[in-house]
């Protein structure tokens, strides 16, 4: 079996004006969808985040990667560090996750591979992936403060024929009442047990708030999660701590950088996550030596694929870490390739955040 052909088609989804410590989402959010063919006319899919650098270093890739064969995972990505550059993950900057164009590419590129294994064997990913431990992947609702509106060419408009979720994704959520009410829709409809919410958008005693009306609303039962996106300070991030002690099933990056997280979470008595400093393998001795999240959360376009995700799970359960799922934007191809990975991931200890009811 040999790849003969590779596509790939830069889309825009709808997205509502959702908030969060970088401002307003815009109307639509950029994915990239690649297709890769064999000679016996099997395809697989894979789907990343679809900036204009990902979108181009995609379109260079497709001459590494015809001729070769799908289940040479290992040749292949050899192939792709010697034509990308193995850069390392410092010399993204000032840039809390790794924008190596190598690491979405391999991610994207990898998927669409193992679907096609999973296609010509007749097996499913997460068999290829070493079996699933657990027959469902748990998802909790994710949250955001946002204006009325549905996003795409609606904008700030809204569907008066929309009925049930998409109705209730155009209405405003800016003050504790509204979350609750966005919370309770979105477990209503969805089923989910869990529930994040993204701050940085509001000051931070309100998102505090936020929190503790759903911890009434919905009883200790439910595991609660705030995202500030690392825009407090260490001591903001201390005193709204203070107050959610007990209520929080974990605390993702209040503030920036690991020597940050390791403060902060060393006067309080809540499990950290993250996805914004400790988001290669790179970061990982800082993280190690420092102490700065008890939570790591993966993510296989991040991290650079599937089986890296892997390698990630293992890396954790050495160091005692727990393992979640970060998520941003994205459609279907990516939710499955999560929900193989989670199935497959013995030490995921968290219910995985998604975006794709938005």
């Amino acid at each position: 079996m040999k790849i003969t052909e590779m596509h790939v088609t830069p889309i825009a989804i709808t997205d509502p004006p959702l908030l969060n410590a970088a401002g307003l989402h815009a109307p639509y959010a950029l994915r990239a969808i690649v297709e890769i063919v064999t000679d016996d006319n099997v395809y697989g899919l894979g789907e990343v985040p679809g900036n204009l650098d990902t979108v181009q270093a995609l379109e260079a890739a497709r001459e590494v990667v015809i001729g070769q064969d799908p289940f040479q995972l290992n040749t292949i990505q050899q192939a792709l560090f010697d034509r990308f550059g193995n850069e390392g993950a410092h010399e993204r900057g000032a840039m809390p996750w790794d924008h190596r164009r190598i690491v979405h590419v391999n991610s994207a590129i990898e998927v669409a591979l193992f679907d096609i294994m999973g296609k010509a064997t007749g097996r499913p990913v997460c068999d290829l992936l070493g079996g699933r431990v657990r027959e469902r992947a748990e998802f909790s609702a994710y949250l955001f403060y946002k204006y009325e509106g549905a996003g795409g060419t609606l904008e700030f408009g809204t569907d008066p024929n929309a009925t049930g979720w998409a109705a209730a994704r155009q209405k405003a959520a800016v003050d504790p009442d509204g979350v609750v009410a966005e919370a309770q829709a979105m477990c209503q409809y969805f089923g989910f047990k869990s529930i994040k919410l993204k701050g940085g958008a509001f000051p931070p005693d309100e998102e505090a708030d936020a929190i503790l009306a759903m911890y009434e609303a919905f009883g200790p039962g439910t595991p609660l999660r705030l995202d500030p996106n690392a825009i407090w300070s260490v001591d903001t991030a201390i005193r709204i701590g203070k107050r959610l002690e007990g209520v929080l099933e974990y605390y993702e990056d209040p503030v920036r950088g690991q020597e940050n997280m390791a403060k902060a979470r060393a006067a309080l008595d809540i499990p950290f996550a993250t996805n914004m400093c400790t988001t290669s393998f790179e970061d990982i001795p800082g993280s190690v030596r420092l102490g700065s999240e008890d939570i790591i959360l993966s993510d296989h376009h991040f991290w650079g694929g599937l089986r890296a995700s892997i390698e990630l799970a293992r890396i954790c359960k050495t160091f005692g870490r727990g393992l979640s799922m970060h998520s941003n934007s994205h459609l279907g191809i990516s939710l499955m390739a999560m929900a193989h990975l989670a199935v497959a991931t013995p030490n995921l200890t968290y219910a995985c955040d998604t975006h794709y009811p938005w």
